[in-house]
């Protein structure tokens, strides 16, 4: 288990972008694989993305790929989650996740989760 928080959600219009961010404690981030999850409103959490520990291999869903990138910062304990040309459909609660290897979070085989952040697509 690692502590993760979530941060860089909010409101956008549709076409725009915006930047998510999560923090990890502890001194093993570097052995984590890290990625992000979303729920839409009455629906169930799906994968948005995930990358391995060295942020070599990234993963993504279809419906996000060509305007998502994630990558994230050993140094800093730190991964993103940058979101360009927004769509309606992208709003949702965003999770930060950690796990044993970018392919088993793309899975869904998740250790730990954040709180969540709220990022809303108007139209």
């Amino acid at each position: 288990q690692v502590p993760l928080v979530e941060s860089g959600g909010g409101l956008v219009q549709a076409g725009g972008s915006l930047r998510l961010s999560c923090a990890a404690s502890g001194r093993t981030f570097s052995t984590y694989a890290m990625g992000w999850f979303r729920q839409p409103p009455g629906k169930e959490r799906e994968f948005v993305a995930a990358i391995s520990r060295g942020g070599s291999i990234t993963y993504y869903a279809d419906s996000v790929k060509g305007r998502f990138t994630i990558s994230r910062d050993n140094a800093k304990n730190m991964v993103f989650l940058q979101m360009n040309s927004l769509k309606p459909e992208d709003g949702a609660v965003y999770y930060c996740a950690a796990g044993t290897a970018a392919d088993r979070l793309r899975h869904g085989v998740v250790g730990s989760w954040g709180q969540g952040t709220q990022v809303t697509v108007s139209s």
